[in-house]
């Protein structure tokens, strides 16, 4: 009677699971090649930037902050990617809805979300301290180099 019991239970709670597919999720090697192209973009440039890369649970994956950033920098990428990852839309997207003081927005440019091809989020990138208003683009090297998009639109 036992047996059966456990088999009964083994195939009532594994057949779920089984037909269940397994979501995208940004991982560690992508966070770092996010990070890496950010960090040539920025050289190439001539300025230093501090850069967060956040998966979609919130976690932060990877952070870099180059020589020469200035000291707030770097809570500022932070802020950025949260604010992109919560909403799922760019930080200079929301500096144009004049939100300023809404929790949890961010009303400068360089946080973005990111998406995969399909439109399944995957977590944001905030970059902050790049001179020139290199911190948007520096983000969007970063999207693109990953293979990924900025929005969920299939296009």
């Amino acid at each position: 009677m036992r047996n059966g019991f456990v088999l009964l239970a083994a195939f009532m709670l594994g057949a779920p699971a089984a037909g269940q597919t397994a979501r995208p999720m940004l991982d560690y090697a992508t966070a770092a090649k996010m990070r890496d192209a950010c960090v040539a973009y920025a050289t190439a440039q001539h300025t230093s930037v501090a850069i967060a890369v956040y998966d979609e649970e919130g976690r932060l994956l990877t952070y870099d902050f180059m020589d020469g950033t200035s000291n707030v920098a770097g809570e500022l990428a932070e802020w950025k990617a949260k604010a992109a990852l919560g909403y799922r839309v760019s930080t200079a997207d929301m500096a144009k809805w004049g939100a300023s003081g809404v929790p949890g927005t961010a009303n400068l440019p360089g946080g973005v979300p990111v998406f995969t091809q399909d439109g399944i989020a995957l977590g944001a990138i905030g970059v902050s301290g790049g001179a020139n208003g290199a911190d948007l683009p520096c983000a969007q090297a970063a999207v693109a180099a990953a293979g990924l998009k900025e929005s969920p639109s299939k296009d």
